[in-house]
């Protein structure tokens, strides 16, 4: 199934009233991202951003502990038809918070260069070990290359497109 096709089922699916809004519906082989956007509290005119902040915190934690059952019915359900483990998280007064999320084991192989690079990250305190120097260094290309992998991304959503309309797609 298509990211599309997915965020579809749940966007049918998710309880009314769960979310204002369905934010993202986020797809790999092994996970499914679910985030809503939901009401930031209301707080005092003058509150400074201590008080903002907490008050954001608070309400994600309320939203999480009160919906948990709900969010757990329906992950069952998806897990069993889209063969994924699914994920929860809210957006809510500018803040994007997951409740869970899945570290999926990568295998890679690495040239020796490589692995110095990963051995140097845990030799200075960066990482504690090659997996998490590796994941690092993962965060930090998606943080500066964001625009890029979006236009990536989109790019390989027209060919999924483009090769489901192709000869003998029908007969898959």
């Amino acid at each position: 199934m298509t990211t599309e096709e997915i965020r579809g089922w749940f966007a049918g699916r998710l309880p009314e009233g769960l979310f204002e809004e369905l934010a993202d519906v986020i797809v790999d082989r092994e996970e499914i991202t679910v985030i809503g956007h939901i009401g930031a509290p209301a707080v005092a005119d003058g509150a400074g951003d201590a008080e903002r902040r907490a008050s954001v915190e608070g309400r994600i934690a309320e939203f999480r502990e009160r919906t948990r059952p709900d969010r757990m019915v329906v992950a069952r359900e998806a897990e069993r038809r889209f063969d994924r483990k699914v994920s929860w998280g809210v957006e809510c007064g500018g803040v994007r918070a997951m409740f869970t999320t899945v570290a999926a084991p990568v295998m890679t192989r690495l040239r020796q260069s490589e692995r110095q690079v990963l051995d140097l990250l845990v030799e200075a305190g960066v990482a504690r070990s090659r997996s998490d120097a590796l994941g690092w260094c993962v965060r930090l290309v998606r943080q500066h290359s964001d625009e890029w992998l979006t236009e990536l991304r989109e790019s390989l959503e027209h060919v999924r497109k483009v090769r489901d309309k192709g000869p003998g797609a029908a007969a898959g």
